[in-house]
């Protein structure tokens, strides 16, 4: 259904939702910026002897966080303030599966795939907001995201098909497709949310 392989797309009353809360889009997506940046710097820590990883993702987390530096931009320019973080459902619902046990390298390579999916899904929100939002500004911003964000995607891909086999990863990839279908048709959909 998707160039990302997404099998549910996102529920069309979001981006009208999300047009009208701005601030609180702005907020949370600020938000989910560093929470990307964070997760990469935490790969890096707990897996610093996987040498590609720590060369790829270097980059990715200076890129992350200047993304978080552009959403305050552009909180400011509309009189807007960081708000409070709020409790990311999303995020939390795919963290509880990932599978305990395994080895580090299986370990790693689901923590990829989880990355790859945030990634995936938020270049398909950012697509969304390219394609529909007024502001010609945020327009321009959430375009270039969403590019961004497609790179960063086949990153953490790439990175779990070096570390496993590839054949086991596509299998696991394909679970990880239908988890977040389902934690996706569950969720409500909320005016305050990137996810």
């Amino acid at each position: 259904m998707h160039m990302l392989g997404l099998k549910l797309p996102t529920d069309p009353r979001w981006v009208d939702i999300a047009k009208k809360n701005i601030e609180d889009i702005l907020v949370d997506h600020a938000y989910c910026e560093q929470k990307a940046a964070s997760s990469c710097i935490s790969l890096i820590v707990q897996y610093p002897e996987y040498q590609e990883l720590v060369d790829v993702l270097t980059p990715v987390v200076s890129e992350e966080w200047e993304h978080f530096q552009r959403v305050i931009e552009q909180l400011k320019k509309r009189g807007y303030a960081l708000g409070v973080q709020r409790k990311d459902q999303y995020v939390t619902a795919l963290l509880q599966n990932i599978p305990k046990g395994g080895s580090r390298s299986e370990q790693l390579v689901e923590r990829l795939l989880v990355n790859a999916l945030i990634e995936a899904r938020s270049c398909e929100r950012f697509k969304l907001l390219w394609q529909q939002i007024e502001d010609e500004e945020l327009k321009q911003f959430y375009h270039e995201l969403m590019v961004s964000e497609a790179g960063h995607y086949k990153n953490f891909i790439k990175l779990a098909k070096k570390y496993l086999d590839p054949v086991k990863v596509q299998d696991r990839w394909e679970r990880w497709l239908d988890i977040e279908a389902g934690i996706i048709s569950d969720l409500e959909v909320r005016k305050d949310r990137m996810h």
